[in-house]
């Protein structure tokens, strides 16, 4: 059917005015699949890995989840190795005390003359003795105790502790001497040591100074070792046991008196 002209303005009008309308409609996304977030795909894949990495830089990354939380029973028990002893201990002259400590006794010999000499400079120290040497020379740890030096744990047959089964290792350990404090033997330690020490209510004590007067190099450079190596609080390795100790005996007699005349003062660990 033809129309008049004037109903086919009519209709055209409409029909452009419609038209209009839906061109100045916002396109509407689909709410399906992942453009249920209601961002755009470009946006989406943006948001997602800055928001991980926030994430992570707050639960990893931040000084406050750095902080050890605060110890419990079982922390305690699994201490982490004490390597430098003396910093939380009260220290008098000023500040100018050395803790001396001899290994690998008591031994008939030599342990007397090293007591000889701490009593001639007024000095007092701390002896880690293996439990072996301490069980067949009861009178000497007396001795030690009662001229008031201080005792600690060296295992009981002085072995490699990390080298050996968790059941040794406690073995070691558990049959060394009663005391507060444990030094394994050549320094050799790791966590599984240190926790095992710990569970024996003995703290892990190391050094600061080696006078490496196990290698017998001779009196003068085992003086000058134990000299210059010198400083407030030092912890100071040196042996009564273990073989002949004549350089040692030597070495200490002269190296405490300059220390001395330094104005230094020597301490036994409270073991």
């Amino acid at each position: 059917m033809t129309l008049p002209p004037g109903k086919i303005l009519l209709v055209a009008a409409i029909l452009f005015g419609a038209a209009l309308a839906q061109a100045a409609k916002p396109s509407v996304p689909s709410v399906s699949g992942e453009h249920r977030a209601g961002s755009s795909p470009a946006g989406r894949v943006q948001t997602k890995p800055i928001q991980a990495k926030f994430a992570k830089q707050k639960l990893g990354s931040s000084k406050q989840s750095q902080r050890p939380s605060a110890p419990g029973r079982k922390a305690q028990r699994t201490a982490t190795p004490v390597i430098a002893v003396a910093d939380d201990w009260t220290l008098g002259n000023n500040g100018k005390v050395i803790y001396l400590t001899f290994d690998d006794g008591p031994q008939p010999i030599f342990t007397p003359k090293v007591l000889a000499v701490l009593a001639r400079h007024h000095a007092k120290a701390t002896f880690f003795v293996l439990g072996r040497e301490a069980a067949k020379y009861p009178e000497l740890m007396g001795t030690i105790r009662g001229q008031g030096h201080t005792i600690g744990n060296h295992t009981w047959d002085h072995p490699r502790l990390t080298k050996l089964t968790p059941q040794r290792i406690r073995q070691e350990i558990f049959s060394g001497v009663k005391s507060k404090c444990f030094r394994p033997p050549y320094r050799d330690t790791n966590p599984a040591v240190a926790a095992v020490a710990a569970a024996n209510h003995q703290r892990e004590v190391l050094w600061d100074v080696d006078t490496k007067d196990w290698e017998k190099p001779g009196a003068g450079k085992i003086e000058r070792a134990l000299v210059r190596g010198a400083f407030p609080g030092a912890v100071i390795l040196l042996h009564d046991g273990g073989g002949n100790r004549v350089q040692t005996v030597a070495a200490l007699d002269r190296a405490l008196g300059q220390l001395s005349a330094r104005g230094f003062t020597f301490r036994s660990l409270p073991c």
